[in-house]
């Protein structure tokens, strides 16, 4: 949440590098074909959210790229296990008979403001009113344990953010989450969930999930049926920041899951609110602690309006909803990609690029200088390896060798 240090004129070199790092996906209608393609992707193996927007912009469509694979895996030093079609025909069923629609980052529906962080989810799943999704959002995380006051304090924040035209997100989790979902439904709510999105949890909370996907909207990147592991929250809650515009904490510890959220809000650029709390509260030390790396103080509704004030228009206009994101900050959708013939990197350029990795992370940029190759061969070279099991790939375009 520090302001990172001013950054030297880019070279030329490093403008074409950025013109190479891929911008959102361009979005256009799938049909049944191309939506299974897309789900027998993203359900292969070693296919991540970097390694998928890849494949679609070298390729065109996840036809072409399902078609490349076993070439692409076998150059990276394995054979790739890739999705069946009838799997993937399964899951799709069972999501139709839970009532939950697949949207991908290549067609219209998917969160516009989710699309532009680094990684976003290659698919969500939708149940409930996914009109929500493209509203100005603001999310609300904090203690399972909270406090009376704490739980006050959400139900102000919440009913006024909802007030002035604000999408509620949460995690549905028992606490200030289920607190400030409540307090929403009327003027519109999200839930981010770490299992299906059919699936409740924690149990306390059915029939607010109910709720929720009748006058709301329940998102999640786990396929239908899906149980939630430890591991899972953490990537459910990428998810719940990069929807929002901002996100707020309320009540959090200092070794709270919901540091997590404000953290990854910050790497994507997110406002980081959090409301004071006594120095003596446990509940009230991550809080502080976010303070004093540099969040913004709350204590009221307005203290947030006025720094989302910039990135909405028609402030407000009356009823709730009628905010729309401004053009500086609405997203633009790259246009197709000029397709040209993928290259298939000689032996001795993956040679070079994985001469320059290793355990630590390293910038793309810096295989591009370490070893002369073209950007667009070092990503091919990347993607192959990628595939093949042997790199892990890193925040801020970084990779390293997987251990």
């Amino acid at each position: 949440m520090a302001r990172k240090p001013d950054r030297d004129p880019p070279s030329q070199g490093d403008l074409q590098l950025e013109r190479l790092i891929p911008a959102p996906l361009p979005q256009a209608p799938l049909d049944a074909t191309q939506r299974l393609a897309c789900l027998r992707l993203i359900r292969s193996e070693n296919i991540g959210p970097v390694t998928f927007r890849e494949l679609i912009n070298l390729y065109g469509g996840a036809t072409a790229a399902l078609n490349a694979l076993p070439s692409l895996a076998k150059r990276g030093g394995r054979t790739l296990r890739i999705c069946p079609k009838d799997r993937a025909e399964a899951e799709l069923e069972a999501a139709e008979r839970a009532g939950m629609t697949p949207v991908f980052t290549v067609e219209p529906g998917y969160p516009p403001t989710l699309a532009h962080v680094e990684q976003p989810p290659p698919m969500l799943y939708v149940r409930g009113r996914s009109d929500l999704l493209h509203r100005p959002a603001v999310a609300i995380v904090g203690s399972r344990e909270a406090s009376s006051a704490g739980l006050a304090i959400t139900r102000m924040f919440a009913a006024g953010l909802g007030a002035a035209g604000f999408i509620t997100v949460s995690g549905l989790a028992r606490g200030i989450d289920g607190v400030a979902h409540d307090a929403s439904l009327d003027t519109g709510t999200i839930a981010v969930v770490a299992g299906g999105a059919d699936v409740v949890y924690p149990p306390e909370n059915a029939a607010l999930m109910d709720a929720i996907a009748t006058r709301g909207c329940i998102v999640s990147e786990m396929p239908p049926g899906f149980q939630p592991r430890a591991q899972d929250f953490p990537r459910r809650n990428r998810i719940i920041s990069g929807i929002g515009l901002g996100v707020l904490v309320i009540e959090a510890g200092r070794r709270s899951g919901t540091l997590i959220t404000a953290r990854l809000a910050g790497e994507q650029g997110r406002d980081v609110f959090a409301v004071p709390g006594h120095p003596l509260d446990p509940r009230a030390e991550g809080t502080n602690h976010l303070l004093k790396q540099g969040a913004i103080l709350v204590t009221a509704v307005d203290d947030i309006l006025e720094h989302l004030r910039p990135q909405v228009s028609a402030w407000p206009a009356g009823a709730p909803g009628s905010l729309a994101i401004t053009e500086a900050h609405q997203p633009t959708l790259a246009p197709p990609p000029t397709l040209l013939p993928p290259p298939e990197p000689a032996g001795h350029e993956q040679a070079a690029v994985l001469a320059t990795l290793g355990p630590a992370p390293v910038a793309l940029d810096q295989i591009v200088r370490a070893t002369g190759l073209p950007a667009r061969t070092v990503q091919a070279v990347l993607l192959e390896l990628a595939l093949g099991g042997r790199i892990e790939r890193h925040t801020g375009q970084l990779v390293s060798i997987k251990s």
